[in-house]
């Protein structure tokens, strides 16, 4: 319902999300297996950029890795073809949010909010699989130079290829499949910083890059 109403309202579906594929932000937010969500246009912001915080409500930062897929997946079970189907693998931010007071929230709540949906930032420059496996990557994160969350492929669902594996059997399971030209955001690689106005986040995911993002000093009156 969500979803039909930001399309009939202009917003352009560019890809899917994943969430809660970490242990350690799971034990954050309080569940116990993931959930997925969607991606719009207007979601997508630029590496380096500064989202106004008067968009966010009380966002939290996670480190990933996106995967842009050149070929549709219609076959979740085959390993083989979930990995030919990603052309490039990018360094991302997902800037989550939550509606709900004081992030007091349940499965059923990320759930209706879209995965906690709120803004994502992903890198300028994609790297093939043939020049790095994403259960190897190694994530640490600053807010403001100080270190505030690490981690790395494995932490997230066992390696994020598993992650984008769960998602497209899911995705199929309800009749829309991932296809040719989504951007898949596959899940945390460690813990969820919240996010201050005037903040700034900077991410090293090697070999895939380091990513950026601030925000503005303003907030909602």
């Amino acid at each position: 319902m969500l979803t039909q109403r930001r399309l009939a309202g202009g917003a352009r579906l560019i890809g899917r999300k994943i969430g809660l594929t970490s242990a350690a932000v799971q034990a954050q937010i309080g569940v116990d297996r993931p959930d997925f969500g969607v991606l719009f246009d207007d979601m997508l912001y630029d590496d380096g950029t500064e989202i106004p915080f008067a968009r966010l409500l009380q966002p939290k930062v996670e480190a990933e890795v996106a995967f842009l897929l050149g070929s549709d997946i219609l076959n979740a079970d085959d390993t083989g073809a979930v990995r030919a189907a990603v052309e490039l693998a990018y360094p991302a931010l997902e800037i989550v949010d939550s509606r709900i007071a004081d992030w007091r929230i349940g499965i059923t709540d990320t759930v209706a909010d879209n995965a906690s949906s709120g803004v994502f930032v992903i890198g300028r420059h994609g790297v093939s699989l043939d020049e790095v496996e994403p259960l190897d990557v190694e994530m640490s994160m600053t807010r403001r130079d100080a270190l505030v969350s690490s981690g790395a492929g494995r932490d997230c669902l066992g390696d994020p290829l598993n992650a984008l594996a769960w998602l497209a059997g899911t995705a199929i399971e309800f009749g829309e499949p991932l296809r040719a030209g989504d951007l898949v955001l596959s899940g945390a690689l460690g813990p969820v910083v919240a996010a201050d106005p005037g903040d700034r986040f900077v991410a090293h995911i090697e070999p895939l890059g380091t990513i950026s993002v601030s925000f503005s000093g303003k907030v909602n009156q």
